[in-house]
Formats: structure tokens, sequence, C-alpha cells
């Protein structure tokens, strides 16, 4: 029984040494082989840049179609900021507060140069409207067109209010005037309106445009 242990454990010994044997020469055959085809790729006009990315996008990650991109950065801007785009968008200008009562004061205004356009209507504009304003209520436009046009070519800065708040009549008279002929350069949209103009106590005029009756909101 020991013989024939023997012999089968060395029978076993040999084919394991074969077997290494073998690896052993293909590893070295595979090692030999790849030096030599580098060595041919460097020397090769043709030859690959292994540093080189030859499948870029491979790695990129799948994005949101441009809509959904365009939609992300919308909702990230702040109320003011979309309302300002979307006015670019159709070729016109936000006002704020302070714009607003920075022109009025400007001495321009006094010159004709910069001029307020009251976008409501005839109870609203008579109710008070900015010092000076001419009115142009978008939805009757020919009769105010004639008065308020020749001004608004006349003016350097144009400012379009109405009410505030969700209140587009302006922004649609702007568009009217845009329509008309007056360079959207000029064109400014003061979305607070008159609302916010009478909360910073700035004064109000009743009845017909420089009517002097005027009311200082203090």
């Amino acid at each position: 029984m020991l013989r024939e242990f023997t012999a089968g454990d060395a029978v076993g010994q040999r084919r394991g040494l074969v077997v290494r044997n073998v690896l052993l020469e293909a590893l070295i055959v595979a090692i030999i082989g790849a030096a030599v085809a580098f060595a041919a790729n460097a020397i090769s006009p043709r030859g690959l840049n292994l540093a080189r990315d030859y499948f870029p996008n491979a790695h990129i990650t799948p994005t949101a179609t441009n809509g959904a991109q365009t939609a992300t950065r919308t909702n990230a801007l702040s109320p003011a900021e979309r309302l300002a785009a979307r006015f670019r968008d159709e070729g016109l200008q936000l006002a704020d507060s302070n714009q607003a009562i920075k022109l009025f004061h400007d001495p321009r205004y006094s010159q004709g140069l910069v001029i307020f356009v009251d976008a409501r209507n005839d109870d609203h504009y008579q109710a008070g409207h900015v010092p000076g304003a001419y009115q142009l209520d978008h939805f009757r436009p020919t009769d105010y067109l004639a008065t308020a046009i020749p001004a608004c070519q006349m003016a350097e800065t144009v400012i379009v209010y109405c009410n505030g708040g969700e209140c587009d009549d302006s922004e649609n008279t702007a568009i009217l005037l845009r329509d008309a002929g007056i360079p959207k350069e000029k064109l400014f949209v003061y979305a607070g309106g008159i609302e916010e103009w009478t909360t910073h106590r700035m004064p109000i005029e009743t009845g017909a445009r420089n009517s002097g009756n005027l009311r200082n909101n203090k």
C-alpha cells in the first residue's frame, strides 16, 4: 500500500510540475508579446495614443432635455428675475421702484424726455395717476395714440405702469408701443405699478393730465 501511494503521489507531482511549467511559459510569451506590441505601437506613426479617451461620451451621465434644463434654470430664479427674463424675451425692460422714483426726479422729466404712461382705464386714471403721466389703455388704443405716440417718440425713456401685482396691462401696452415703432431700448415696464408708487408715498395726480390736483400720500 505504501509503494502504491508513493508512486501515485510522484505522478501527481510530475503532472503539477508540467502544468506550472506550461503556465509559466504562457506567461513569459504573453509578457514578451505585450512588450513587442507596445514597442511597435510607439514606433508606428499610426500608433494609438494610450492616454487618450477614444470614447468620451461613454463617461457622460445622461442629462435632462434642453427644455427640462431651461425649466430648472427658470425655477431657480426669483419672481422678479423670471419677470425680467420674460420682458427681455419680448424686447422690454423691467423697472423697479427705485428706478421709477429716480426717473421721476430726473431733470429730464420736466423736459418731456422722461415720461410715464398709465395703461389703465379712465376710472382708474382719473382716480389717481403719476403726475403728468400719459394715458394709453391698450383695450381702446385709438382714443390715446394720437397723444401718446408723439410723446413717446420724443422721449428718451418711457415708463409704462398699471395697478401692479398681477396686472399685465402695462406689459401689453408696452408691447403695443413697441409694435407701433417706439424703440425697445427706451421702453421700461414698472411692474410695481401705482400700488408700489403710493406705498413709497410718491405724489398722485387726480383728474386729467396736468390738472394740478396733487395728493402727496404722506
